[in-house]
């Protein structure tokens, strides 16, 4: 799909080489640049449009459980090259090697749910509603639909939606990150290999104006979208109002509440990997700690900085490496503004990951992991995402306290408690506003045949992702009422019947 380091669309008779729009694509761990994409616009929409919607009659007119066999192809595909589609994250986003294999097999668990569609397809039946009359409701694909995502998962997020919008019979047109474009066509050249027919599935690269053509499109039906809360919040007004359904995933500020009596040790453990993890560029990344009474939250940050400090940070590929770089030069200046920020702000920095150069990668877009005690609900480094290895700890001296605080804050993504105590845990998860809980879990992401989706400012729309919620957006019911004349039937048949 690549050729020279030009990154090309994946469209169906798209004319590849006839842009001379591009983009420069990084390496993060060394400020290098690795490829150019070509970039596209309302052109390029077009075509795959046009592509999508030649061969949608014939991929909707295909049984479930033939389209169930191409992903079961694809899954086959994927383990197969689980090592080298991990290395090209790595590569183009910089989180660990092992991190990015992690990203793909959750991606992959999706894939699988997928493969399991004529069961999830299944209707109604009811006989004799009338005298001599049934009624049967059954789901049917949308047409041609997109999906638009972040370039923190540039693997996962695009398998939240491709596989089940492929299962339920859509065509999909993939528009991702311009800044970790690569596995996006990848994606598409195994589901060739795995027998996609041609136009079912396609790639559009590009920034704002691709992402407008397909939220204009007439003949889009439906969006998904994952990014930060205001391009999520105008990625669903400005497609609604054009008529489509839309689910747009926006931003998070996730808390973990740690109780009294919690295993500190564990909590600890689990903060360190939920809060610089991938570089804190996780939209369910715990980027606040909030310890319930004063022993707790002093002895919290004193173990918690002593791991900070010695938190390994290096090159993705370095199978040492705990942590990788950011993912541009721009984001990490972003990030290290942020530190500044709070610093100003009158928090206490107890680590500082300001100044951090890693020998070899000089010019790496690197930020070691920060640590701000004594935060309050005040500043922007408590109300803003900061999408980054940063974590503020917000003192409060009870349970009710730490759950008014997580209520109050306009994210409601994903939430954890750590604790001991039953009662505890199911007030938590019964009274906190937020789509995901985690109970001793610090990232409660659910598994791939539940929905996932955050409340308030984290999901604009009705609908959230793959699971049953996500059959739900990528079909419409259809309800029909039969009556059928007296007749019959001539004709012996004694072959075994199949369906092909």
């Amino acid at each position: 799909m690549t050729k020279a380091n030009v990154i090309e669309h994946v469209i169906y008779g798209y004319d590849a080489g006839a842009s001379d729009n591009r983009s420069d694509v990084f390496n993060p761990a060394t400020g290098e640049v690795s490829a150019q994409l070509v970039l596209g616009g309302e052109q390029e929409v077009n075509l795959a449009v046009a592509a999508a919607k030649d061969a949608f009659p014939a991929w909707a007119a295909t049984p479930p459980h033939v389209r169930a066999r191409v992903l079961f192809q694809l899954r086959d595909l994927i383990e197969r090259d689980l090592d080298r589609l991990a290395g090209i994250i790595t590569a183009e986003h910089g989180k660990v090697h092992s991190d990015a294999k992690g990203e793909v097999i959750r991606g992959l668990e999706v894939v699988e749910f997928a493969c399991g569609i004529p069961q999830m397809m299944k209707g109604e039946y009811s006989q004799q509603v009338g005298n001599g009359i049934d009624a049967v409701s059954f789901r049917q694909p949308l047409g041609v639909v997109a999906g638009i995502t972040p370039f923190n998962f540039p693997a996962m997020v695009p398998m939240w939606m491709f596989p089940v919008a492929l299962a339920c019979g859509n065509c999909f047109i993939l528009k991702p990150s311009e800044r970790d474009p690569s596995l996006a066509n990848e994606i598409a050249d195994l589901l060739a290999k795995a027998g996609l027919p041609d136009g079912v599935f396609q790639v559009v690269h590009g920034g704002k104006p691709v992402v407008d053509a397909i939220l204009d499109h007439p003949d889009i039906e439906a969006v998904s979208f994952v990014g930060s809360t205001p391009i999520a919040e105008y990625v669903y007004r400005r497609g609604s109002s054009a008529g489509k359904r839309v689910q747009a995933l926006g931003g998070a500020k996730n808390h973990m509440v740690i109780m009294p009596d919690a295993d500190l040790d564990k909590a600890v453990d689990a903060l360190m990997g939920a809060a610089y993890g991938s570089a804190g560029e996780r939209c369910m990344a715990i980027s606040v700690a909030v310890p319930v009474g004063k022993e707790t939250a002093d002895a919290l940050v004193a173990r918690l900085a002593t791991k900070v400090r010695t938190l390994k940070v290096g090159a993705g590929t370095d199978d040492e490496a705990e942590m990788g770089p950011l993912i541009t030069r721009e984001h990490a200046e972003k990030v290290l503004g942020y530190v500044d920020i709070g610093v100003s702000e009158g928090a206490d920095l107890v680590v500082d990951g300001r100044g951090l150069k890693i020998q070899g990668y000089e010019n790496g877009f690197f930020v070691g992991g920060s640590l701000f005690d004594n935060v309050t609900p005040d500043m922007r480094i408590y109300k803003e995402e900061i999408f980054g290895p940063v974590l503020s700890v917000v003192r409060t001296e009870s349970f009710e306290a730490a759950l008014d605080l997580v209520n109050a804050h306009e994210f409601g993504n994903g939430t954890s408690i750590f604790t001991r105590d039953g009662d505890t845990a199911q007030a938590f998860m019964g009274q906190v506003r937020v789509g995901m809980v985690g109970v001793n879990v610090p990232i409660p992401v659910p598994m791939a045949f539940h929905s996932f989706g955050g409340w308030k400012r984290s999901l604009f729309g009705d609908h959230h992702m793959h699971g049953p919620e996500g059959v739900r957006f990528y079909t419409r019911l259809k309800a029909a009422t039969l009556r059928w004349p007296k007749g019959i039937r001539e004709g012996a048949e004694f072959v075994m019947p199949t369906l092909k």
